[in-house]
């Protein structure tokens, strides 16, 4: 298996972030502030899938 090459926003600056490692097949998240820690796998389609969420404002908190 290759080595996973973590990556994390060049916009991160409080290391309160999550860090990506791009699969063969699949996308790798971790807690930057806890590298050894558990990871989320997610297959490619999911997570753009995610991601065009996340740009459309999906996930965005709407107040009552």
């Amino acid at each position: 298996m290759d080595a996973l090459v973590w990556r994390k926003s060049s916009r991160s600056s409080s290391g309160a972030c999550v860090e990506l490692a791009p699969g063969r097949n699949t996308i790798m998240v971790r807690d930057s502030k806890d590298p050894q820690g558990p990871m989320l796998t997610f297959g490619r389609d999911t997570f753009a899938a995610f991601i065009v969420g996340v740009t459309q404002g999906e996930f965005d908190l709407h107040s009552a």
